[in-house]
Order: structure tokens, then sequence, then C-alpha cells
């Protein structure tokens, strides 16, 4: 994570990758009626009780955190479909079940936010963390079949946070590699680094005295 990034690297934190989640478009039941709010982002509303709307998840956290809807649980977040993409997990072990790109952050806010809106709110969060799990041993298990001829990884349905937590160790390994099995480029590039570090006047011929005036 972002303590142990590399500078050069686009790592984002934790809580960098919750804040990109929150534009993720999630729908609301409100219980009130508001005029349409124009944002930055887009236009939302106007709302109306018992009426769903859809909205980002940051309004809808900041909507129910008031008292002022409920959140619909995304089809995906329930009982049935987190154990059938588990069972999925488990029996695929070269490959990741689709799911939404921001999965752990969206499960992570509205079970923490929403925990009134979801059915077998305890077992869903379970099922969460038995599926971040697999697929984290998933990726640490592929990392571990690289090899100083592998030129490329691609790794099909991962999530953001997956990403982001792959992603340094990944070009680190790599760029290790690359370099071991090619000392030929290293050299090339020590010269040409010596090179650059020579006087400015070492390429420019023997020096020619000024004409009296």
């Amino acid at each position: 994570m972002a303590g142990q990034s590399d500078p050069h690297l686009s790592i984002f934190s934790a809580p960098e990758v919750e804040f990109l989640a929150e534009d993720e478009i999630i729908e609301i039941v409100p219980n009130i009626s508001m005029d349409a709010l124009n944002l930055l982002c887009g236009d939302f509303g106007p709302f109306f009780p018992q009426i769903a709307s859809k909205v980002p998840l940051w309004l809808a956290v900041a909507l129910k955190r008031r008292g002022k809807c409920t959140i619909r649980t995304p089809d995906w977040l329930t009982v049935d479909k987190l154990t059938q993409v588990l069972e999925a997990e488990r029996e695929s072990p070269r490959e990741f079940q689709p799911l939404p790109f921001h999965y752990v952050e969206i499960s992570r806010l509205l079970l923490d936010n929403a925990h009134d809106d979801i059915p077998d709110v305890y077992m869903v969060r379970s099922l969460i963390e038995d599926i971040r799990n697999v697929r984290f041993h998933k990726v640490e298990t592929g990392l571990e079949s690289i090899s100083g001829r592998t030129h490329a990884v691609k790794l099909k349905n991962l999530s953001a946070m997956e990403v982001n937590i792959v992603r340094p160790f990944m070009v680190r390994a790599l760029q290790a590699f690359y370099k071991h099995d090619s000392p030929q480029i290293i050299q090339q590039n020590d010269n040409n680094n010596n090179g650059n570090n020579r006087p400015l006047g070492a390429e420019r011929g023997p020096r020619r005295d000024l004409r009296p005036r």
C-alpha cells in the first residue's frame, strides 16, 4: 500500500481507492421530497418518497446517514450470488470471477453505513471476506509462477484493490528479471551514462586560437 510504495509508481492508499469507488452509481429509495441536485458529476433527482432513484455512492451514504433514504442492495451483494461466486472461485484456481471493479470498497461502505438495508448482513460480510481471501491467494500463487522469461502478466477480472496491491510487486519483479536476463543492456546503459559524464569539451576536437584583431 502507500507505506511500501515506490514514489515512481502510481500506487493509491486504501482510502484513495475507496474515494474513487464513491462515484459508482447505486439505487436508493428516498423517504423525503427534494429538488434535483446539480452537481459537477451530473444532475440527480428530483427525489420523491418511495420512488427509487440512482445516485453516486457517496451521496447515497450521505443521505442514509441523515435518515433520508434506504439503499437498495446491489444484485451481486446477496447471499445466493456471493455463494455462487465463492464456489466458482474455489473451483477455478486460475480464473477470477467477474465482480464489480470496486466490489471491495462498495461492500465495505454499504456494510458499514447501510447494514440494516442488507438482508442476512452477517452472512454477506462473511462471504465477502472469504471471496477476498480466496482471490488474494490466487494472486499470490500466480505471482509465484513468474519467471525470468515473463514479459507480461494478464490477470483478468481483478478488482481495484487487488490491482493496487499487485502492481508495485509486479513492476519490481519484472524489472528485476529483465535486468538479470539482459546484462548486455545494463552494460550499454552504464557506458552511455559514463559517456554523459564526460566534460562538455571532450568531443569538440582541437582548440583553435582566436584571430588577432
